[in-house]
C-alpha cells in the first residue's frame, strides 16, 4: 500500500469554486494541497513546489488555464505533474485544446465532490 502523500495544485480563480475543490481534498491525508489564484501564481507554485497532480481552471487572469498547462508540460521539472483542466465550457472544441495543450483530462463544471476524488485516486493509481 502507497503511503506517500501527493502534492496537489488547485488553481482557480472564483473563491467560491476553489473552496468547494480544497474542502473535497483537504480532508483526505494522502494529499498535500497548494493553492493560485491565477496563471501566474499558478506556474510561480507549480515550479518551486513541483506538484503530482495540477487542478487546473481553463478562464483565469493573467494567464489562461491553456498557457499554464503548455508552461508546465513543457518545463523539464513540472512536466510529469498530470493536469486535470476544469471548465464549465462543454465543447469539444475546449477539449481539443486541453488536450492540445498537454492536460491529462478534461472536467465540466459543475462536477461533484465524489467524481472529483475518484479521478484524483485513477490518475494517481491510488
Amino acid at each position: 500500500m502507497m503511503n506517500n502523500v501527493k502534492t496537489v495544485l488547485v488553481v482557480e480563480d472564483e473563491e467560491a469554486v476553489r473552496a468547494l475543490i480544497t474542502e473535497t481534498i483537504r480532508d483526505d491525508s494522502r494529499y498535500r494541497l497548494l493553492e493560485a489564484k491565477n496563471g501566474k501564481e499558478a506556474l510561480d507554485i507549480a515550479r518551486k513546489e513541483i506538484p503530482d497532480v495540477v487542478i487546473l481552471d481553463v478562464i483565469m487572469p493573467i494567464y489562461d488555464g491553456f498557457e499554464v498547462c503548455r508552461q508546465i508540460k513543457s518545463d523539464p521539472k513540472t512536466q510529469k505533474a498530470i493536469v486535470l483542466m476544469l471548465s464549465a465550457l462543454a465543447q469539444e472544441s475546449n477539449k481539443e485544446m486541453g488536450r492540445q495543450a498537454g492536460a491529462d483530462d478534461y472536467l465540466i463544471k459543475p462536477f461533484s465532490p465524489t467524481a472529483l476524488i475518484r479521478i484524483l485516486d485513477s490518475v494517481l493509481g491510488q
